[in-house]
């Protein structure tokens, strides 16, 4: 194994786990927990894999569509499905899970994790000849894998915290819905392999950036206002 390329493979998504940890300033999570949704993360890899396979198997497309199938349903869905379903069952309904900043931080570790092991698998095993693909993914494909995570985030959260159960049960649909469908445009625009098409690739990522960046700093906002008026509050109390 390559280390410098392994170490190109693996850096992004430490990066960035990191940053999103950073943001978190007001209440930070369980390193502990934190540790726990990348590692599953990471192992949510065979599962998806498995999944992949099955849906692959049934595509009956061609051309076109067979490309969409294969964006949307096969990675799209296969991805966001079990990396969501990670957060909910170790996270959703944890006592740290306190905030709705944090069904951001918890979604982007779980994908980070993924994204990590299949930047490896990508960098390091299957394309090692081509030293640019380390960093083009470390560009686009793992910041991308952060970006639809944080929309997950985002609606979970919103789901957690409504009173409305109706409305819950809209948010956590919109939970998974959302991402695939940024998951699969992403995909299918670099897998159609149309000159026209990718005209679009580096405008659909500035949205995805805009997108998602002013959902997080909605909920950094509420999360610094939250305890900036708790300190207050304490201060106060003291007096």
């Amino acid at each position: 194994m390559d280390i410098d390329l392994f170490a190109l493979a693996i850096t992004p998504g430490i990066a960035l786990a990191l940053g999103i940890y950073l943001t978190d300033r007001y209440d930070r999570e369980p390193i502990h927990l934190l540790v726990k949704m990348f590692a599953l993360g990471m192992f949510s890899v065979i599962p998806i894999l498995l999944i992949e396979k099955v849906l692959t198997g049934l595509n009956i497309f061609t051309g076109l569509l067979s490309i969409a199938y294969v964006a949307f349903i096969v990675a799209g869905f296969s991805e966001e499905f079990v990396k969501r379903l990670i957060v909910i069952k170790f996270a959703y309904n944890h006592e740290a899970f306190n905030e709705k900043l944090d069904g951001i931080v918890y979604a982007v570790f779980v994908s980070l994790g993924f994204a990590t092991v299949e930047n490896v698998l990508y960098v390091v095993f299957r394309f090692s000849h081509i030293s640019v693909v380390g960093i083009q993914r470390a560009i686009f494909s793992v910041p991308a894998h952060m970006l639809f995570a944080i929309t997950m985030g985002y609606y979970l959260s919103l789901a957690k915290y409504s009173d409305d159960d109706n409305k819950s049960k809209h948010y956590l649909r919109l939970s998974l819905l959302i991402p695939i469908i940024l998951h699969g445009i992403y995909n299918y625009i670099l897998m159609a392999q149309n000159e026209k098409l990718m005209m679009f690739f580096i405008p659909f990522v500035i949205f995805l950036w805009s997108y998602n960046l002013r959902k997080l700093n909605v909920y950094y906002k509420e999360s610094k206002m939250f305890h900036e008026k708790g300190l207050q509050d304490d201060d106060y109390t003291d007096i």
